[in-house]
């Protein structure tokens, strides 16, 4: 048995960093996953490059929590890739030179390891699905589609656009969630600090009264009392809920379904979410369609992508539609998820044979209609957060001062 362990933790694969000089003479560097340095060094001399330094790196830069791989840096080296493939640079090049750039050391890292595959003969869209992490089934299909047309520039461009559109929309939906939190939590730390500092003060003046205090008093002074006594287990409550809430959320497709669910019924975040998804489903569905991905492949692509279940799973009962020989305008409007908009465009676009244009122009619809509702939320907000504050913290100070307001009549 000792063997057999000694014999697993030779063979454990490590990550190395390595540089040598290429048949050409020019200095190169890069990483590879091995089990030793003897290993490195004989994968290196397979692909005519003489290992000069080799030192075992670990996972290094890719996934330390401070400098992780983030999607925008995908869609930033994506972009990037497309503009220097369309200038005529060869793709291993452009792969080594985008590696040296990068300002973050985790990304110089990835694209360096990728260069080095792709530098040794391995095919892009295979050096790309090593790191499914950060590179998706779609993304390394649609490369793969552009190695077999040899259109990878063309491909590139369309990623990089998709990538681009996604990240803006991400971004606005977190816009829209970030301020109706705020209000709620501006909302809450406020009152409890007047409950469990300011009102106690008071409380220790009415004491020296004695008059009954008014009703609406008594019942501020009850809940700051209240609160005064149980906060530590409510606190403790609070964070034992949401750690078994994210729990559940991790390992329970029901809980995460059931999530997606209510936020969709959220009243005007819902309809952003709406619109989202909508969005999503279109930006995806056009892309995959346009680079000869087939629609019932690209379907299953935009249900992984509309980011709701909700919406996945509409998604995939049209793709099964679809299979079975209906057309996807009339799966789409059996949903009841899609506004009337969206399936006459679909249906102008399966007549014409546009759907990728139709498609796209639903894309661009929705995450205008995004911005516009953030940009209107945003304004709604601002107001409502001075609203919210305002009676919280103004019917406290009534609370409070009417025993002041009272006291000429109790001297009386």
């Amino acid at each position: 048995m000792m063997a057999a362990a000694n014999q697993a933790k030779t063979h454990k694969i490590h990550s190395y960093k390595w540089e040598g000089v290429n048949r050409r003479g020019q200095k190169i560097s890069g990483f590879i996953q091995a089990v030793n340095n003897q290993a490195v060094k004989r994968e290196l001399q397979r692909q005519g490059v003489k290992a000069t330094r080799i030192r075992r790196g670990g996972q290094g830069g890719l996934f330390r929590s401070r400098d992780k791989v983030k999607p925008v840096d995908i869609a930033i080296i994506t972009r990037q890739i497309a503009t220097m493939l369309g200038a005529g640079v060869p793709l291993v090049q452009t792969l080594q030179m985008i590696g040296r750039s990068y300002d973050k050391s985790s990304v110089r890292e990835l694209v360096g390891r990728i260069a080095s595959d792709v530098e040794s003969g391995t095919p892009l869209s295979e050096g790309l699905s090593k790191y499914h992490r950060f590179f998706d089934e779609l993304y390394c299909d649609l490369v793969q589609s552009g190695e077999q047309t040899g259109s990878l520039e063309l491909i590139f461009d369309r990623i990089a656009i998709y990538r681009e559109k996604a990240e803006a929309l991400k971004s606005k939906i977190k816009k829209a969630l970030f301020y109706p939190a705020m209000v709620m939590l501006v909302a809450i730390i406020v009152t409890a600090i007047l409950l469990l500092f300011v009102i106690p003060q008071f409380e220790e003046i009415f004491a020296g009264f004695g008059a009954p205090l008014p009703a609406f008093t008594q019942l501020v002074i009850a809940l700051s009392r209240w609160l005064q006594a149980w906060w530590l287990y409510l606190l403790a409550a609070v964070i034992a809920g949401v750690f078994l809430y994210v729990r559940a959320w991790r390992h329970s497709q029901k809980v995460r379904d059931a999530t997606d669910h209510f936020i969709l019924c959220i009243p005007v975040v819902g309809k952003i979410l709406h619109k989202a998804a909508v969005a999503r489903f279109a930006r995806t569905l056009a892309t995959t369609f346009s680079t000869g991905i087939p629609l019932v492949e690209g379907l299953l692509s935009s249900a992984g992508a509309a980011g709701n279940a909700v919406y996945g799973q509409a998604v995939l009962g049209m793709r099964d539609e679809v299979i079975a020989g209906i057309q996807m305008h009339l799966a789409m409007r059996a949903t009841r998820l899609f506004p009337d908009m969206v399936v006459q465009m679909v249906m102008i676009g399966e007549e014409s044979g546009a759907i990728d244009d139709m498609m796209n122009k639903v894309a661009t619809i929705y995450e205008q209609e995004v911005d516009d509702a953030v940009d209107g939320l945003t304004s709604l907000i601002e107001p409502l957060i001075m609203v919210v504050l305002g009676i919280l913290v103004g019917g406290m100070v009534i609370a409070m001062y009417l025993p002041i307001f009272n006291l000429g009549s109790v001297i009386k």
